[in-house]
């Protein structure tokens, strides 16, 4: 029952979590860099060579198609083909370096950089497919470079001969030390007389490099063809002292026999030609506003849209961080070109009467051009002849010279152009990843980048458009991403559409959005697609009326010039707010739109303290496009007056919107022309507004009443009417205005108060004192106080005369003067010094000395004499402050005088200062003069960059004023940050060269007469440098922790982690930004950071984030934010004891982990087990947390808890959970269901309590416990391996890449696959080749095997000899197999014969079965000689095969499937292991283990130590094979030691201990004894353990010191290793015993079944990857196709042979035949150790693989066998690729039986001399010899025999080898 629940589970899981399903690329990742990128023009595909591969994609970036090209035993000194004869030869990388597409012949031209550049040929349509590759050709073949750093380009062309044309490739290549030293060269692509594929056909040695002279060393960048002519570009040096670079553009004709045509031409980017070296280069055409700006510019000539561009792109030496555009049109090259032909061939090489030739190449002499008379000679031999001379280049005055297009600050290293209507743009790459986009407009400029994450790898030089030119791929060092040329329609409106200034886009106005032109579809009429760069919208030019008041309504006409045409079905709306009303459109003059404007009532209200509202108004278009929009404003004239209250008539006359006041009703209206009442003032009249103006006077002191007079205006409707006055200083107080004539009034004045500064304008309001209203007035005055800022009487009278202040001393205060009335002073009193700063200078002075006070003076010159403790002052006169401040430097302090003259040494005193008119004051406060002295600096040492803040310490260093004093390092400022008993300063970069510097001095300097010195006080480091961090990721909600691992953190002081934005030329936002974070934790070699939150709006790739360590700034260049991850809805809310939560959303592993997220559950925290992108699997709390929040606690009705999810700092309220309840039952249903059972349970129990005793009650209760202890063991141990095993499911098997794989060579290989098998062994004579024959025998054995041999290959005696064999009921199975091998070596030499004999006797198989009526039957077991035979033959066919496709997955497969099981505990007695796909195999108990990491120091082969992971639970020897698996990891098994020849010790302390399996401290349990493990020896992890050969291999014990210690071990073998098998005595026990002691401490077996699956889904992929290498009908060995050609011939010769006879008879041949025994034994083809655990997995893997080639169908049920179960989901799949295969096979080109035959020559050619063929020969003898007479009485009886006298021959054979007595 138990099985079977688990088993349930184990096939839901399987169905649930195995099926996965992948999006769709728009990104390539290449495992290693990429070289070269092509694209086949017909079909869209892309071809990838990178180092080591070559891959096949698809236009979407999908993989095709990928081979292996590397790594290649290779050296450049060796001369391909490398065999073992060169010593030298190593793995070595290889580096693509050409790729060219041959379209005509379906052909990929592939170059590499191993075997000196040789090539291959490979299929267009499937690069897995090589057509063509040699290595034995010699030099004449070799095409490329061996060395990575030497650039290569090609281009197709043709070659004619003799009226043939052939097809050729050009190639263009730098000189490598062991390269060809031409530097162009013709290739050809088939054999043709004496030419070979890939021959250099052209023999121009003039077009080559000199390889001693360093000016040849040429960068080749880009090749194209054009008219006829090839070109090259490249870059050079011009001679062996001038290093500089040159570019230049070489050209010859396409058929050129002898490159006589061949010529440079120099290009200089720049008139100075800074751009100096070429780094990309694309060819287009320049679209037509681009070849009018460049006709236009007279720079290179006439240029039309459809003429040839070269674009280049250069870099500078001069100054590298520069680069630049340049373009050169094509028929400019040409034209250039023929001036400089033609100026050799006609006129001695002279332009403008300058040499304007040379001969690259070659020594030739000035003399090279020659003068003839005819001037066309270049045009009439465009090609040059032999006769002329070449090859030819310009010199460097005659270079083409164009400026450059576009200068950046960057390195562009890539380019392509694309021309959109008519504009060209181009597509930048850069050192960075970045592609800009440039508009080559008349002054062209990057508009934008193209889409996708910047990388920060270099682009590389080929980037490509798709076939449409819709999409760019851009290839960076392992990644390929495609993106479209243009995102128009991610922008919304027709500002940020016309804001990008891209070409490719523009705003449809009719369909409000912004596209290309072809997607607009009414683009061609005028105004409805306004093309981007134009930078126009559709805008409202004017309205008419441009306002309107709001007490009004009318028509408005909206003139929009650029408005487009509409058509009669087009609908037009105003909207103004919310007011829609139909419009009508004029086109006229220009486009007119009448609409109505909104009634009064539907305007917004004014708004307060303005005088209008603004409407906003949208021009729509068919209701829902919004066409334009603007703002329309309706006017307020009665809200004008609120601007400014006190002149209401001016304010409202001179608005904007022509309003009128009437003063008699005091009001502000519309205008209106009809009101002609003459007191109405009209709009912009303000003269005419009753008003007050003129004050006089304009200054008023405070506290005095000052009257004021004025002038009144307009005035003739307030005749007789009362004024009052009044301002916000008077507060409520208003005053009468008196008139003393017509138009003049005054007022009385007002005594103000206010003293918060020294003058304030006051403005006046003049009401109408009847009405209370508010007549216009301008009056303003200036309102003074004469006592603010003025303390002191110097401070008084150095006030303007115009305010009239004096010093009052009655009340020692600046007032106005009538306001004092004691008489003035002549004098102020004397100065009054109130503090001195600083309060103690240095003995040698020549510092500043700041004295405060007051009365000192009121002018610079009035300051006479200043003395500093009786020493002079000099005054600082630039910084004197009227009366408060005078600051002088002193000088020294009075030196002692000599020691004879009695002296009392003071250094302190009074500051003393004498001002003009003799007056002076002396200070209260001292000055002392003293000796600062320093005498120590910490931190004593610090990082180079600086940064660093040290403390210097000692007495008196608050000496002087921190701006006094200056610290320096040695010659280093020192930034001084704090000043007083300690000085802090923060150092500055040291510049110096020696790094440790030496302890410098640290200086500390006070005033300009003082220094200090702390000797040795500080020494410069190496700044701290970071090696790695992790992780590299980030969500911009920060709080992930970082952790930074470099050297030197100690010496930092402050560490932080910060994250800027790029800003470039496509921010918006200018305004900086940074976002930072402190570190958490630091010590010399590890920073922890939390990464800081950084804003969600901006874009997360444009983030750069650093770490500033002090002055260090190191930026993370490969750290990435990213937006936060977003989550779903819960599809569960419902939580039982044991569930899981499943959240699901997007992003999550983006920047998290499993280990590091977080979860809440109410108050309860919840571990993460799993964490995938779109998916985190929580473990919800077993029981029902509280809720988190008070709110929710109290909210007792409601049981739902919130789950948090936590990443970091960034917090996330995914949804509710809440807990299941049991389900309430109806109380009608609960009486009756609780009290009837009730009743009958009480009756019952009272008569079982009179039976039973109290003991069985006991019991009971004792099982009732034990079975609840059960089931919650049993649910704890599913919940565990549960997790497990989604744990399993992603945890990818580790890296499996070896230095090679160890295949065996072809002798052992077929050794092991004909007689491993057999009853022997490795001891096989065969496989030893060792047979015992005398010397003196040997010549005559020898001689007659020779004639055995020939006798074998008589086909009538070998038949009659097999017939005869298989006819003894004594030849059994395995002889008959046995023999066949044997037959199968013996004839190896003649395999076509050996096929001829196998087929005849398989048509006799054939027929026999058939004739049976059972052939189902044939080939399914090896029960005759020649089923053996066929199975020989596969293995012989498909060796080739399993090196070259199949061996590397299977050989992936194994080792990962070896990885896997030894992960986890391995029983070594039992051959169980927790991670195995056998059942029967599988550890049921739950052992616990740790891993450890051993540093293994292998004796006798240097320091070295290597890392090796094994588990404490290990037994020695098991540790042992995991330090020889990894410590000889490089080596084939067969070669590294063996477990028993090596010692493991252990050195914890002094002394160290051998480590073994069995030794006097092993564990006893019982009779049982315990294997030693490394938790046994209590080993740790990180231990030091030290591997020694062995020298005499002898068993353990007799390694042993003593008889007595010997005896102890062998007394009993009873030994285990993980789990103690079960014996008599246990069980006995046991049966006595109680249930808990054998329930509670076994699980239920089965649970454990589900760690099958975890290892299953582990290795999926290696399983899935090895079928398909199998059955891949694009990748069939002839073998195969030929013999089931052979079949499907039979099967049709034959009525009773059905498809499914067919089928079996396939499959029976290859895949149960050959291969189920290659994948039961990978020891058969790689040079491996394969572990009966490793075995019975395998053996899962080879029954999945048969029961995908049966027909029949498997019903599964829950009793059918685990095996079964657990690949039940994939046999379908399988089952489709098997029938694929044979279908695929069956539509193949058939393999003619003399194409078979010449593969099966080169076999046996390549291999028969390594077998031991004699041997075979000999043993073979055995069974005639054995069946001697019965083989003679066949041959007798068979006349075609007795033709051959076959019975003679084989007398004499007998006769030589046995002397057997014959007839003769």
């Amino acid at each position: 029952m138990e099985r079977r629940w688990a088993w349930q589970f184990l096939v839901a899981l399987a169905t649930v979590y195995l099926s996965l399903s992948h999006g769709k690329n728009t990104e390539f990742l290449s495992d290693t860099l990429i070289n070269n990128v092509v694209k086949d023009p017909r079909t869209g595909r892309l071809y990838v060579g990178a180092v080591n591969a070559l891959h096949q994609l698809t236009a979407d970036l999908e993989v095709e198609s990928r081979a292996e090209t590397g790594p290649k035993r290779d050296n450049r000194q060796c001369t391909p083909p490398v065999t073992d004869a060169c010593e030298e030869a190593v793995d070595t990388d290889n580096h693509n370096k050409l790729l060219l597409v041959h379209e005509a012949k379906d052909v990929l031209v592939v170059c590499g950089s191993v075997f000196r550049g040789i090539c291959s040929l490979m299929n267009l349509s499937n690069v897995e497919q090589r057509l063509y590759f040699s290595d034995t050709k010699g030099e004449k073949s070799y095409v490329a470079s061996a060395e990575e750093s030497v650039s290569v380009v090609g281009v197709m062309s043709y070659f004619t001969k003799e009226k043939d044309n052939f097809t050729v490739f050009l190639v263009g290549k730098g000189y490598g030390s062991h390269d060809s030293t031409k530097l162009i060269s013709t290739r050809i692509l088939e054999d043709y007389g004496d030419w070979i594929v890939f021959d250099s056909i052209i023999e121009a040695s003039a077009v080559q490099a000199n390889p001693f002279v360093l000016r040849y060393l040429h960068d080749f960048r880009f090749a194209f063809k054009d008219g006829g002519f090839v070109y090259f570009l490249f870059s050079r040096t011009l001679g062996v002292q001038d290093n500089k670079n040159f570019t230049f553009v070489s050209r010859m004709c396409e058929d050129d026999q002898a490159y006589y045509s061949y010529t440079e031409l120099q290009l200089n980017c720049s008139d100075s030609n800074k751009y100096n070296k070429a780094q990309a280069a694309y060819v287009a055409t320049p679209g037509e506003v681009l070849a009018e700006n460049m006709t236009k510019s007279g720079q290179y000539g006439p240029v039309s849209a459809h003429d040839k561009v070269l674009f280049i792109t250069f870099s500078s030496d001069e100054d590298p961080s520069f680069s630049a555009l340049c373009m050169y049109p094509v028929h400019y090259i040409n034209k250039r070109l023929l001036e400089i032909i033609g100026a050799c061939y006609s006129d001695n090489g002279i332009i403008n009467e300058k040499a304007a030739v040379y001969s690259p190449y070659s020594s030739k002499s000035e003399e090279l051009c020659s003068s003839s008379n005819q001037n066309n000679m270049a045009i009439r031999y465009r090609c040059g002849a032999e006769f002329l001379p070449s090859p030819l280049a310009s010199k460097a005055e005659f270079a083409l010279t164009t400026e450059p297009s576009l200068v950046r600050k960057s390195h562009m290293t890539a380019v392509a152009v694309a021309v959109e209507m008519g504009h060209a743009v181009a597509f930048l790459g850069t050192t960075t990843g970045e592609v800009l986009k440039v508009h080559l407009s008349a002054h062209p400029e990057v508009y934008g980048r193209a889409p996708g994450e910047v990388s920060g790898d270099k682009v590389n030089k080929n980037l490509l458009f798709d076939s449409s030119r819709q999409h760019l791929y851009i290839t960076t060092e392992k990644k390929i991403t495609k993106v479209p040329v243009q995102a128009c329609h991610l922008k919304t409106d027709c500002h940020s559409c016309v804001s990008m200034k891209d070409p490719y886009c523009g705003w449809c106005v009719l369909e409000g959005k912004c596209t290309r032109k072809q997607e607009c579809s009414r683009s061609s009429e005028e105004h409805t697609w306004l093309w981007s760069p134009d930078q126009q919208c559709v805008q409202i030019e004017a309205f008419d009326p441009p306002n309107l008041s709001c007490r009004k309504t009318r028509q408005v006409d909206i003139i929009i010039p650029s408005l487009p045409r509409l058509r009669p079905s087009d609908r037009l709306h105003c909207s103004f707010g919310l007011f829609t009303t139909v419009a009508v459109v004029l086109f006229d003059t220009q486009p007119r739109v009448t609409c109505s404007l909104p009634d009064p009532v539907e305007i917004p209200p004014t708004p307060n303290q303005k005088d209008f509202v603004s409407v906003p108004v949208k021009i729509m278009v068919n209701d829902r496009i919004k066409v334009t929009s603007g703002e329309y404003h309706f006017y307020n004239c009665a809200a004008t007056v609120g601007k400014n209250q006190d002149t209401p008539c001016i304010v409202c006359v001179t608005s904007e919107w022509g309003c009128q006041w009437n003063p008699q009703d005091h009001s502000c209206s519309d205008s209106d022309v009809d009101v002609s009442s003459p007191h109405i003032v009209k709009p912009q009249q303000p003269d005419r507004c009753p008003q007050f103006e003129s004050p006089e006077p304009l200054l008023i002191p405070v506290g005095v009443r000052i009257p004021i007079s004025f002038q009144g205006r307009n005035l003739d409707i307030y005749t007789g009417r009362r004024f009052t006055i009044g301002t916000e200083l008077m507060k409520q107080t208003e005053e009468d205005v008196l008139q003393e004539q017509e138009s003049k009034f005054k007022f009385r004045g007002h005594e103000f108060t206010y003293n918060k500064q020294q003058e304030v304008n006051v403005s006046f309001h003049i009401k109408d004192r009847d009405r209370e209203r508010k007549i216009d007035s301008t009056l303003t005055v200036v309102l003074y106080n004469c006592s603010v800022d003025k303390e002191d009487c110097s401070l008084c009278k150095h006030a303007d005369a115009k305010y009239q202040c004096v010093w009052c001393t009655a009340s020692q205060a600046c007032v106005y003067q009538e306001l004092c009335p004691s008489p003035l002073p002549a004098q102020c009193p004397n100065p009054e010094i109130t503090d001195i700063i600083p309060r103690f200078g240095p003995l040698n002075g020549r510092i500043s000395v700041t004295i405060k006070g007051s009365n000192m003076g009121i002018k610079k010159e009035d300051i006479k004499k200043i003395a500093v403790a009786g020493v002079d002052c000099a005054h600082q006169e630039d910084r004197y402050s009227v009366s408060t401040s005078v600051v002088c430097e002193i000088g020294p302090a009075r030196r002692p005088p000599p020691f004879d003259i009695p002296f009392e040494q003071t250094n302190s005193g009074a500051v003393e200062i004498e001002v003009d008119g003799g007056r002076s004051g002396r200070s209260q406060v001292m000055f002392t003069y003293r000796d600062p002295k320093p005498d120590a600096v910490r931190p004593a040492k610090g990082p180079a960059a600086g940064g660093t803040v040290i403390t210097i310490s000692g007495q008196d260093l608050d000496t002087a004023t921190k701006e006094d004093v200056a610290v320096t390092v040695g010659s280093v400022p020192c930034e001084v940050l704090s000043f007083g008993t300690q000085i802090t300063c923060k150092t500055g970069r040291y510049r110096g060269q020696k790094v440790p510097s030496d302890r410098l001095t640290v200086t500390v300097k006070y005033g300009r007469n003082t220094t200090k010195d702390v000797t040795a006080a500080y020494q410069y480091s190496e700044n701290p440098k970071v090696t790695d961090y992790y992780p590299k990721a980030s969500f911009v909600c920060g709080g992930r922790r970082i952790v930074v691992v470099g050297n030197g953190f100690d010496l930092i002081q402050r560490a932080t982690m910060k994250v800027l934005p790029s800003t470039d030329e496509f921010t918006e936002n200018t305004t900086p930004v940074e976002f930072v974070q402190n570190v958490l934790n630091k010590n010399d070699t590890v920073l922890q950071f939390n990464s800081p939150a950084v804003n969600g709006s901006l874009d997360s790739q444009s983030l750069r984030t650093f770490l500033q360590l002090d002055n260090v700034q190191e930026e993370l260049k490969s750290f990435d934010y990213h937006p936060d991850p977003t989550f779903n809805e819960l599809a569960k809310n419902m939580i039982t004891e044991t569930s899981i939560i499943i959240v699901t959303g997007r992003g999550f592993s983006k920047a998290m982990t499993a280990k590091e997220a977080q979860a809440f559950v109410g108050d309860a925290s919840c571990p993460v087990n799993i964490l995938q992108d779109d998916k985190l699997i929580l473990e919800a709390p077993s029981s029902q947390p509280r809720a988190k929040s008070k709110r929710q606690r109290r909210d007792t009705t409601n049981d739902l808890l919130e789950l948090v999810v936590k990443f970091g700092h960034g917090e996330w309220m995914v949804g509710s959970v809440y807990y299941a309840r049991k389900d309430d039952i109806p109380l009608a249903i609960i009486i009756p269901a609780v009290i009837l059972p009730m009743l009958l349970f009480i009756a019952v129990s009272v008569y079982c309590y009179r039976r039973k005793s109290q003991q069985a009650e006991r019991e009971y209760e004792k099982v009732k416990h034990q079975l609840e202890n059960l089931e919650e063991s049993v649910r704890d141990r599913c919940k565990k391996e549960f997790t497990d095993l989604m744990i399993e499911m992603e945890d990818h098997t580790s890296d499996l890449s070896e230095a090679r794989i160890p295949f065996l060579d072809y002798k052992t290989y077929t050794d092991r696959n004909f007689f491993l098998p057999s009853k022997d062994g490795n001891n096989d004579t065969m496989i030893t080749g060792k047979i015992q024959i005398p010397e003196a025998r040997r010549a005559i054995v020898a001689q007659a095997l020779n004639q055995f041999s020939n006798l074998l290959n008589s086909k009538t005696f070998l038949i009659n000899f097999i017939h005869t064999l298989e006819s003894r009921p004594d030849f059994n199975a395995r002889a008959r197999g046995y023999f066949a091998s044997l037959l199968t070596v013996a004839l190896h030499g003649k395999l076509e014969y050996y096929t001829d004999i196998t087929r005849t006797l398989l048509l006799e198989l054939m027929d026999e079965h058939v004739q049976n009526k059972n052939p189902k039957l044939m080939l399914r077991r090896s029960e005759t000689v020649v089923e053996r035979m066929l199975c020989n033959w596969m293995s012989i066919c498909l060796y080739q095969f399993l090196r070259d496709t199949a061996g590397e997955p299977l050989y992936k497969l194994f080792k990962a499937l070896k990885h896997q099981v030894e992960k986890g505990p391995v029983d070594t007695k039992m051959k169980k292991a927790k991670y195995t796909l056998n059942d029967t195999g599988l550890l049921g108990d739950d052992v616990e283990y740790s891993v450890l990491t051993l540093q293994v120091l292998v004796h006798g082969e240097g320091p070295d130590v290597t890392p090796v992971k094994v588990l404490n639970c290990d037994t020695i020897s098991q540790v042992k094979e995991k330090i020889i698996d990894q410590v000889y990891r490089n080596l084939p098994y067969s070669q590294r030691p063996k477990v028993e020849s090596v010692a493991l010790e252990w050195r914890p302390g002094s002394t160290g201990q051998i480590l073994s399996d069995l030794d006097l401290t092993s564990q006893k349990e019982g009779r049982w004894k315990r294997l030693n493990t490394l938790a046994h020896y209590n080993v740790r992890d990180n231990a030091t353990l030290v591997l020694s050969r062995v020298l005499h291999t002898q068993s353990f014990h007799q390694h042993q010191d003593s008889y007595e210690e010997k005896n102890a071990l062998l007394e009993d073998d009873n030994t285990f290793h993980l789990v103690r098998p079960a014996d008599e005595i246990d069980e006995v026990k046991s049966k006595r015993g109680s249930m808990k002691d054998k329930a509670m401490t076994k699980a239920i077996t089965e649970i454990y079944l589900t760690r099958l699956l975890s290892v299953k889904g582990t290795l999926q992929q290696f399983v899935d990857d090895f079928f398909r290498s199998v059955l891949c009908s694009s990748a069939v060995p002839p073998a195969v196709k030929y013999f089931f050609d052979f079949l499907d011939e039979q099967a049709l010769r034959h009525d009773n042979v059905d498809e499914e006879t067919l089928h079996i008879w396939k499959t029976n041949s290859l895949p149960l035949r050959f291969w189920v025994n290659i994948l039961r034994n990978p020891h058969f083809i790689f040079d491996v150790h394969v572990t009966e655990v490793v075995d019975a997995s395998l053996h899962v893997i080879a029954q999945t693989f048969m029961d995908a080639c049966t027909k029949t169908e498997h019903k599964l049920s829950r009793e059918s066998p685990s095996n079964k179960l657990l690949y039940a989901k994939e046999i379908s799949t399988y089952k489709k690729m098997v029938d694929d295969y044979y279908k695929g096979i069956r539509q193949m080109v058939p393999v003619s039986d003399q194409d078979m035959n010449t593969h099966l020559a080169e076999v046996s050619r390549q291999h028969t001399d390594k077998l031991n063929t004699q041997v075979a020969l000999h043993q073979l003898y055995q069974y005639a010899s054995k069946y001697y007479d019965v083989i003679i009485q066949s041959l007798d009886e068979d006349p075609a025999a007795q033709n051959k006298q076959l019975t003679l021959r084989l007398q004499q054979i007998a006769a030589a080898l046995e002397n057997k007595v014959t007839d003769l």
